[in-house]
């Protein structure tokens, strides 16, 4: 608890966490200010000392509302996490090329192989992306429904990574969370694109081919 007695989450890296990516979601924390983000309270080394934003994560709402309320809700986070900001963003944010690397390597490996598989098209999907982005800015790197948390100041996202990139990017993990049948029903994909593309000013057809590359380079 904070000296106030208002509670108050320690983030504590450990060596097998993926620290870099923590680190530099420390950086977005303490840029965004609380803007679509919990609030940064203060970090030493490894440790944050982050906002408590509550317990009521965005699957509650999958689960006691519906899927487009849900999805309503994760647009409009995004909308206010990719806002602009009057202060430098961090320059440590890893470029989302650097992101796909594994991806473009396996794609590489599948053709050398005589491979037609979906990593070798998903390839092409990304370095199409990343060649031609409609607006780089800072992202969280990984929106899903359990990084999204329902606090006195609203919904907040949570666990950012500290991305650079094209916007879409964030809206490609939501396609597949939660991981069950939800996944594979097109009339959900095509809510979703429909919502996001609103949202983000992009075409749907281009948030799916931010879904797919995703899809591919998280398998």
């Amino acid at each position: 608890r904070q000296a106030d007695g208002t509670p108050a989450i320690v983030k504590a890296l450990k060596d097998f966490d993926d620290v870099e990516d923590e680190l530099r979601g420390v950086h977005l924390l303490s840029w965004r200010r609380g803007e679509g983000l919990v609030r940064l309270l203060d970090s030493e080394d490894k440790m944050m000392l982050i906002e408590y934003a509550g317990e009521r994560h965005l699957r509650a709402v999958l689960d006691d509302a519906d899927d487009t309320a849900a999805t309503e809700i994760s647009a409009e986070v995004m909308a206010r996490l990719h806002s602009p900001s009057r202060y430098a963003a961090p320059s440590d944010l890893q470029p989302l090329r650097d992101r796909f690397v594994s991806l473009f390597e396996k794609a590489k490996a599948d053709r050398n192989a005589g491979l037609e598989s979906p990593y070798v098209e998903a390839a092409e999907i990304a370095e199409r992306l990343l060649s031609d982005p409609l607006d780089v800015r800072p992202l969280h790197g990984d929106i899903h429904h359990d990084n999204i948390i329902q606090s006195p100041r609203g919904w907040l996202a949570i666990d950012p990574k500290g991305i650079l990139g094209d916007p879409g990017f964030d809206a490609a993990n939501m396609f597949f969370n939660p991981l069950d049948r939800l996944c594979t029903e097109p009339e959900r994909i095509a809510m979703m694109a429909t919502i996001f593309s609103r949202s983000m000013g992009q075409d749907p057809r281009r948030l799916l081919d931010h879904a797919i590359a995703y899809g591919c380079l998280s398998s």
